[in-house]
């Protein structure tokens, strides 16, 4: 292991709050446990969860670090205990379960995926957090399949964006619903066949009027769209929850449900155990990185600021004018 420093610049959360709630602090540089890679963070992805956990409403799993930040991208400066197959210094990206808002952070091996090819290392950070997200429940829990059809609700988000892209490059119909004409435009522009103004439409009613119906769901609204969602799916139909924006419980028919064969499913990423996001990692490598690296699909970078301003990163995010993500550079 080459000489490291003995403290790094990090963003902590002083307490529960807005924006202002982070600050920049000097840490020591965390040491990688058994499995873990040390990675010398170039730039970090600023996400949703990261939200939540500054507002005090989503606390880090047992065991991971306090500071927040779930993706990062850089090289390896160190290796713990029982990790093969990489190098000190080797360019990487990762889903972490907690710490990418810092020079230093450490993650699993099996959460660590390759630099695809002619990327930097600001969009290879862009990568992880949407892309196993998107992977594990469009395609591993929605089983979505070419032919099929998609609603992707908040298209213009990073996980919307991806979502759209992933779904078109392997043959799906997509609709999704958009705030405004501006996210409309640019998610059409990334492949989505239909994009609806939800504020100003019947989304369900536009999205039953254009298809008849869809085969998957993603749902990262929940409340009152949950019931919608089910009314639109096809016979043997899936809908996958991944947020709860409007709220976790809702009133449906299970009857509908029985009678449709539907399935309603959902995940969160973060608590899932090392050997299921090594799984999806394994199938990202396979399956995506080539798209990626042939320019097929690509993440959409909205804006990009200062570490030290990371309470800039997340106003910006709360403003949700954005289309794709918000990041950090380190």
């Amino acid at each position: 292991m080459s000489a490291l420093p003995a403290t790094m610049i990090c963003v902590e959360i002083k307490k529960p709050g807005g924006p202002e709630a982070l600050v920049p602090a000097t840490r020591p540089v965390p040491q990688p446990k058994d499995g873990e890679i040390l990675i010398k963070v170039a730039a970090a992805g600023v996400n949703r969860p990261d939200l939540a956990q500054r507002a005090g409403l989503y606390p880090p799993p047992p065991g991971a670090s306090d500071l927040p930040g779930l993706e990062a991208a850089g090289t390896v400066a160190g290796l713990g205990a029982g990790v093969s197959g990489w190098q000190v210094g080797d360019a990487l990206c990762a889903l972490t379960p907690g710490g990418s808002y810092a020079e230093y952070c450490t993650a699993p091996a099996p959460q660590c995926l390759p630099v695809p090819k002619g990327f930097d290392m600001l969009r290879a950070a862009a990568l992880p957090e949407n892309y196993f997200t998107v992977w594990h429940n469009l395609f591993e829990r929605g089983a979505l399949e070419a032919g099929e059809s998609a609603l992707i609700h908040g298209g213009a988000s990073g996980i919307g964006t991806t979502a759209i892209q992933l779904a078109k490059a392997f043959g799906a119909t997509v609709f999704t619903t958009v705030r405004n004409a501006q996210k409309a435009e640019a998610v059409r522009a990334l492949g989505a066949d239909h994009a609806i103004l939800y504020k100003d439409n019947d989304w369900a009613a536009e999205v039953k009027k254009l298809s008849g119906g869809v085969d998957v769901v993603l749902d990262m609204v929940a409340g009152d769209y949950l019931p919608r969602n089910l009314q639109l799916l096809k016979q043997d139909g899936r809908c996958v929850v991944i947020a709860v924006q409007q709220g976790a419980t809702a009133t449906i028919n299970a009857a509908l449900i029985m009678v449709n064969r539907l399935t309603l499913t959902g995940s969160t990423l973060r608590p899932q155990s090392v050997a299921n996001k090594g799984r999806m990692a394994h199938g990202l490598k396979e399956k995506v990185w080539p798209l990626l690296e042939t320019g097929k699909i690509k993440p959409i970078i909205y804006k990009t600021f200062p570490l030290k301003d990371a309470a800039g990163a997340h106003a910006e995010l709360e403003r949700a004018d954005h289309v794709g993500k918000v990041m950090l550079a380190v």
